[in-house]
């Protein structure tokens, strides 16, 4: 059958190489020459046979025609002038038959005003776009994904559900700042994913999401999707606390690592929830008013003690999910004691899967190794000067303060920030724009965090 798709385009597609499958898959009018129409295209490897299953009334199945020998198919609807709703059926070279919703079909969840604060660095709740949410678009219930990679060739969502095959769902670019999004209608909480991104050169690398809320115990890596739905009962504590945060008022801090402090008799780590129990009492009993939790973010490296984070929005699975880490600060607050979390904006690990060369390029990272690589701990460095990056790490500070009730953040290692020689020899850093050794970016970024958190929660340390 004729097409009015390029041979290029298809083996593009069905390669896993073609930047925009968005304009080529799902619906689409018919080209200019072709009369009035409709034409849906789809790709499913490995599908013998696909059929297009309308849901629309007077419509009936139509069998699609295969383009592509891998399982690229196309159906025509002539007279047809607008997308209707439909679902894909195919079987394989085996026989097996599935029926599943079509991706490509649904619409961007993201608004323009969302994009343009994204790329003006002042989306601070980045978090409930990007990353990985329950969404339900034209009724139909799924999981939204986004990802900021601007200089990716393709991302894809991969996972179980899709034989961890690239190919299958490569994601919807917004060029105008490098955020890519899709819908996969059926998925829900538990799912493991992970982007697999496609460099400007070499082969695809898979990547943990940046604003994962949930992942696999280390040394596993991959994402998971989680409801972040709780019903708390700190309410008289939320309602006093600017109250016990006034500077007249006392205050007694215990700083603990969790995963230390106690466990149980064979080593095991407790779940946050009988830590609150014992913590709540101890500190308590002591007379200290708040406790400082070393990093809980979620972290590979375990004797980083957290100090080497690769999930920013999500606490570590080690003491369980994040609705135990919700009722574990519910429970302190319920006690009358407030819950400190050490927050590290300062550097991250080298870890292949986290957010080192993230698109193939030096993106949450300085490109000068002089500003990139932090010598004493092995790390990277942020790029606080680039709005996307500090756009990032607001949203973290403020994401903790919003959904898991926080009472402050002690920013950690501000020393390794604030200057661009710090544990450098001479000829090994970079001098400022007026020759000196501050990190004027850095300053900038913390001037900024102080007056976003101070905007968004005035009552918290």
């Amino acid at each position: 059958m004729s097409t009015s798709l390029t041979p290029e385009v298809i083996e593009a597609i069905m390669r896993g190489e073609h930047g925009d499958p968005v304009a080529v898959l799902g619906p689409h009018a018919l080209p200019e020459g072709e009369g009035a129409g409709l034409v849906i295209r789809a790709f499913r490897p490995g599908a013998a046979t696909m059929t297009v299953v309308p849901l629309a009334l007077g419509l009936r199945d139509q069998p699609m025609t295969r383009i592509h020998p891998e399982g690229v198919f196309e159906a025509v609807f002539p007279g047809r002038r607008e997308a209707f709703p439909y679902r894909l059926r195919w079987r394989d070279g085996e026989g097996h038959e599935s029926e599943a919703e079509d991706e490509y079909r649904f619409g961007s969840r993201l608004s323009d005003y969302d994009l343009y604060l994204m790329g003006e660095g002042r989306h601070y709740q980045e978090y409930e776009k990007l990353g990985a949410h329950l969404t339900e678009m034209d009724g139909v219930s799924g999981v939204s994904f986004g990802v900021w990679a601007p200089n990716a060739r393709r991302v894809s969502v991969v996972g179980d559900f899709n034989g961890w095959d690239g190919r299958v769902h490569p994601m919807r670019l917004h060029p105008g700042n490098g955020i890519w999004e899709i819908f996969i209608p059926g998925l829900g909480v538990g799912t493991l994913y992970k982007f697999e991104v496609l460099p400007p050169e070499g082969p695809p690398v898979l990547k943990a999401d940046p604003y994962a809320f949930a992942f696999e115990l280390p040394p596993r890596t991959a994402s998971i999707v989680t409801d972040l739905a709780y019903e708390w009962r700190d309410a008289a504590w939320m309602a006093t606390r600017a109250e016990k945060h006034a500077l007249d008022a006392p205050l007694a801090i215990y700083e603990v690592h969790l995963g230390s402090w106690r466990r149980k008799a064979g080593g095991e780590f407790l779940r946050y929830q009988e830590l609150a129990q014992e913590l709540a009492a101890y500190v308590k009993a002591m007379g200290y008013t708040h406790v400082e939790l070393l990093p809980i973010t979620e972290h590979p490296f375990y004797g980083s003690w957290g100090y080497q984070p690769i999930g920013l929005f999500a606490p570590t699975c080690r003491h369980g999910s994040p609705q135990d880490f919700m009722a574990f600060v519910d429970t302190l607050h319920q006690h009358g004691i407030g819950v400190i979390l050490d927050w590290v904006p300062a550097h991250f690990p080298q870890d292949p899967h986290g957010l080192i060369y993230f698109d193939g390029t030096h993106l949450y990272e300085h490109a000068d190794p002089r500003q990139r690589e932090h010598p004493d701990w092995g790390t990277r460095i942020f790029n606080y000067g680039r709005n996307e990056v500090a756009n990032f790490l607001l949203g973290s500070a403020l994401f903790w303060l919003d959904t898991y009730h926080l009472d402050g953040l002690r920013v950690d290692a501000v020393a390794s920030m604030l200057y661009l020689d710090y544990g450098r020899k001479p000829g090994e850093w970079i001098p400022n724009a007026h020759g000196g050794n501050e990190n004027l970016e850095a300053i900038a970024f913390l001037k900024r965090f102080n007056e976003v958190v101070y905007q968004y929660h005035p009552d918290v340390m």
